[in-house]
């Protein structure tokens, strides 16, 4: 579960604001109904506008610099920063996987799994591939 890898960063307030910001369309401030509304709360307030590209919040409150499960209590408690996040959700097989995943142990083996895997990938090497500035858009040449 890559979403997982949410344990660890910040998110700049651009990149989730649409969930905190008018997210039905009305006059008012309305927040996605999938976050916690205080947490809601806490980050409109933190970020002031839906476009500030400046301000960064960690992707996991309570834990943003610790390696760990706390990612997944936060799911379960509606504090996913990211629209992906809350998605997680919505699928009952996800959403059993993000139950389980709440113990730390659990966590840390299948984390490890997944690594084991990643490694069986195949590294792009020298004019193969790139290590990307911006993980979301090619390089430029």
């Amino acid at each position: 579960m890559a979403a997982g890898a949410h344990t660890i960063g910040v998110g700049h307030c651009n990149l989730f604001g649409a969930r905190l910001f008018n997210f039905t369309g009305a006059a008012a401030p309305s927040a996605d109904p999938t976050l916690n509304a205080a947490y809601a709360a806490q980050l409109r307030a933190t970020c002031g506008s839906a476009s500030n590209n400046v301000t960064a919040v960690p992707m996991d409150p309570g834990s943003a610099a610790r390696f760990d499960a706390h990612y997944f209590v936060n799911l379960k408690l509606g504090r996913g920063l990211f629209a992906s996040d809350a998605a997680l959700l919505d699928d009952r097989h996800a959403a059993a996987l993000i139950h389980d995943l709440t113990g730390q142990d659990r966590f840390l083996a299948e984390f490890k799994n997944a690594i084991r895997k990643m490694g069986r990938v195949g590294v792009l090497t020298g004019d193969q591939g790139e290590i990307r500035r911006n993980c979301r858009i090619v390089n430029s040449k």
